[in-house]
């Protein structure tokens, strides 16, 4: 059992680094005061691979492993985090039509995804349905060689600014047997966009309603067969929950690294804050969470790469366990900063808005401890160590 990282992982991490102090960092500020999304910058990720990490070699992308994949997020992260979460759904739904689109819809969409010349958004959530994804109620009709799709998608990232979308509609029965994955352009006739939200964070990326009425969508534009959506939007949470947990992780040791810096620049009482013992128990405790959750965040990437069957429980507790750590960094990180971590010259109250969201996005944080008790509570499942 060896957990250091490879030679080729920690080049990985060093590009990744390399890019998120370049393009990210200097910038992530300013984008989150305009609400500006730097579609420009993403297109450069896409020039690195970071566009198509885990996509197919054949389709592509870098074929890299989800633990690989999220030791490049991590460090993404500590540049912007809005921008790089962005960047892993984009991933996720390029990873779905590589992997389960018919071979027209990769040729049509898979080249331009993962250079980042096109950007994909993902569509499950749903005005009366978000943690309850099963209950959702987009319809998509076969007429002739068409479906027609009607409903609408909610709180979708980059709705508005992005090229395709890979949206989970209803072309069956009631409940998740009933429901299929299109694969559907955005500019398409019948679609329209909400406006975008005013959120609390994530401001580098719009996050719209997105309406569809009566909006044709060739047969072809179906993933895998009609009542496979479901499944493969559990299997896309899987990997969603290790890359949300992941850029909590990124942001939270960037918080505490600017913490770190600063109590040894501030003074206070004649001495510097890092003389405080109080303030070191803090740092100490905070290190010794976020390293836990890191640990944790890898395990359940390293399941998911080798397909066990305990891969969803172990994303689940990842997801739970690093974004609550991730928020309570960057929170104690603030503390340390007093009045400055409040203000927008520090990054600190930027941070704390960004990855509040992590707790309620890929299934709230609640609905992980449920995956979680009714595993640990299964009869005759065992330990999950």
């Amino acid at each position: 059992m060896n957990f250091n990282l490879t030679d080729d992982q920690q080049a990985f991490a060093e590009t990744a680094r390399q890019f998120a102090q370049q393009e990210l960092a200097p910038h992530a500020a300013e984008w989150d005061k305009q609400h500006h999304f730097p579609k420009d910058v993403i297109q450069r990720a896409g020039e690195l691979g970071f566009c198509g990490l885990y996509t197919p070699e054949e389709a592509g992308g870098l074929g890299l492993s989800r633990l690989d994949s999220s030791i490049i997020f991590e460090e993404l992260s500590m540049g912007c985090t809005a921008t790089t979460a962005m960047m892993t759904i984009h991933n996720m739904a390029t990873w779905m039509i590589a992997t389960w689109g018919t071979e027209a819809l990769k040729k049509q969409w898979c080249d331009d995804l993962v250079s980042g010349e096109k950007l994909a958004s993902y569509c499950l959530t749903e005005p009366g349905s978000g943690s309850d994804a099963a209950a959702l109620r987009t319809s998509a009709k076969k007429e002739g060689d068409h479906y027609v799709v009607n409903g609408s998608k909610m709180f979708i990232s980059g709705a508005g600014e992005t090229d395709v979308m890979v949206v989970m509609v209803r072309t069956g029965e009631a409940g998740p047997k009933g429901i299929s994955a299109l694969v559907i352009p955005a500019d398409a006739e019948g679609i329209v966009y909400g406006k975008a939200e005013e959120k609390m964070g994530w401001n580098a990326q719009p996050t719209r309603l997105v309406s569809f009425e009566d909006v044709k969508v060739p047969l072809n534009a179906l993933l895998g067969k009609e009542g496979e959506g479901f499944k493969f939007a559990m299997q896309g949470l899987d990997g969603g929950r290790v890359n949300i947990a992941t850029c909590s992780i990124g942001t939270a040791q960037q918080a505490l690294n600017t913490a770190r810096d600063y109590m040894h620049e501030r003074q206070q009482f004649g001495k510097p804050l890092a003389a405080f013992q109080a303030l070191q128990f803090k740092l100490a405790d905070m290190n010794t969470d976020l390293v836990a959750a890191r640990q944790m965040v890898r395990l359940a990437a390293f399941k998911l790469d080798q397909q066990d069957p305990e891969k969803t429980a172990y994303c689940a507790m990842a997801k739970r366990f690093a974004t609550d750590v991730g928020f309570q960094v960057c929170d104690q990180a603030l503390q340390i900063h007093g009045g400055y971590g409040y203000i927008r010259e520090y990054p600190l109250e930027r941070h704390v808005r960004d990855v509040r969201v992590h707790q309620i996005l890929e299934g709230t944080n609640e609905i992980m401890r449920l995956i979680i008790a009714r595993r640990v509570l299964a009869e005759g499942a065992g330990e999950i160590r």
